[in-house]
């Protein structure tokens, strides 16, 4: 079974919860730090949150023979940037451990 997702909400509610702040401060600052981090990647910046893990935009090469998986019609596909995540060391660790106790 699917761990359940946690959402922007989810974030403003706990830090609602373990500070003074009103949801709206708390809506506002996590609102304006997902545009930064957006703004800086599509600047091509690479982001590094020490502990968390890194954040950069990657460019995939064009591919002129392609399928489209539906209808088995050849595309092409231009070249294109996509959002990589590496995580960093303290995030690794942490996620070592856990098991998946479904089995």
């Amino acid at each position: 079974m699917a761990a359940r997702k946690f959402t922007k909400a989810d974030i403003i509610d706990a830090l609602y919860e373990k500070t003074g702040l009103s949801r709206g401060e708390i809506r506002s600052a996590v609102d304006l730090c997902l545009y930064e981090i957006k703004d800086a990647l599509m600047r091509r910046q690479v982001i590094e949150l020490r502990g968390f893990g890194t954040f950069e935009v990657k460019v995939r090469k064009a591919r002129p023979r392609a399928r489209n998986p539906r209808t088995g019609e050849p595309i092409t596909i231009r070249s294109h940037g996509v959002v990589a995540f590496r995580s960093g060391r303290e995030l690794k660790q942490a996620a070592w451990n856990i098991a998946d106790n479904s089995q």
